[in-house]
């Protein structure tokens, strides 16, 4: 077992009095309103919890939330790891690990992402249904502990066809637009070049992120299903001609909200 998981586990457990999630949330950069929406929240920060740094990323409030919604037991981890602050990958995915010891087999993640797809506009949600790693690093190199091996893992279904018509009818129901696309995954903490979006849209991208693709690696591994949603905060360099800032990504993400946590809150209803 990865260090600290059975110690943050134990730990957890202490704090939540019997109280079982049914699935986990994790929440993207300025997308953590949906906390206000879970009910009888108990909430724990990072920082108290074994083996879990501490985000340096504005937008990300660092703390993980229990309670219900849409009548679901919930986890939401209100924040992630990025490798662009020089984190390792083992501390990027630390807390999805923790996820699984809790015996949690439904990942939900949201993501803020630039829009290469030239229909996409500021404020729009897309459901990813599929991902490229363009991060140069797996986090399944080497093993994950020396006793575990190499894990050549299937990821022809890494987001759940089941989870995506969930999703797709819930957005039909709320009569919300939404699309459908990929998501590419750089490291970051640089924007890409106009040449690079060029690049990215060629090999069949729709939107690009600084995060995400570890943690849905290790999801997988672990045999957790996943559903992934990206708002698209931004216009990718050389779609749009505005200059790319975190402060628009997070003004952008605050709009969008309202309809994240409506659709959010009309599928997890449905699980």
């Amino acid at each position: 077992m990865i260090p600290n998981v059975k110690e943050a586990k134990e730990f957890l457990e202490s704090k939540l009095a019997g109280f079982k999630p049914d699935l986990a949330l994790m929440t993207g950069s300025g997308l953590g309103d949906v906390a206000k929406a879970v009910a009888n929240p108990v909430v724990i920060s990072y920082g108290d919890i074994p083996g879990f740094p501490k985000s340096s990323v504005p937008g990300h409030a660092a703390q993980m939330l229990f309670g219900e919604l849409a009548g679901k037991k919930v986890a939401v981890l209100m924040g992630r790891f990025h490798l662009y602050e020089g984190r390792t990958l083992l501390e990027v995915t630390y807390p999805i690990h923790v996820v699984d010891a809790l015996g949690i087999k439904i990942l939900i993640t949201t993501n803020a992402a630039g829009g290469i797809n030239p229909q996409y506009k500021p404020g729009d949600l897309m459901i990813i249904e599929d991902h490229i790693n363009f991060m140069g690093v797996n986090p399944l190199l080497g093993g994950l502990g020396e006793n575990s091996g190499i894990k050549f893992l299937d990821l022809s279904q890494v987001y759940s066809t089941r989870l995506r018509e969930k999703l797709d009818d819930a957005a039909e129901k709320l009569h919300l637009p939404i699309w459908r696309g990929v998501y590419l995954a750089t490291t970051g903490p640089v924007y890409e070049t106009p040449a690079e979006v060029k690049a990215f849209a060629w090999i069949g991208a729709d939107a690009v992120g600084m995060s995400t693709v570890p943690e849905v690696i290790i999801a997988r591994y672990h045999n957790i299903e996943v559903a992934g949603i990206s708002c698209i905060t931004n216009l990718a360099a050389g779609i749009g001609s505005k200059k790319l800032s975190h402060d628009e990504v997070l003004q952008v993400a605050a709009a969008a909200q309202g309809n994240l946590t409506k659709l959010l809150t009309e599928f997890i209803g449905t699980l």
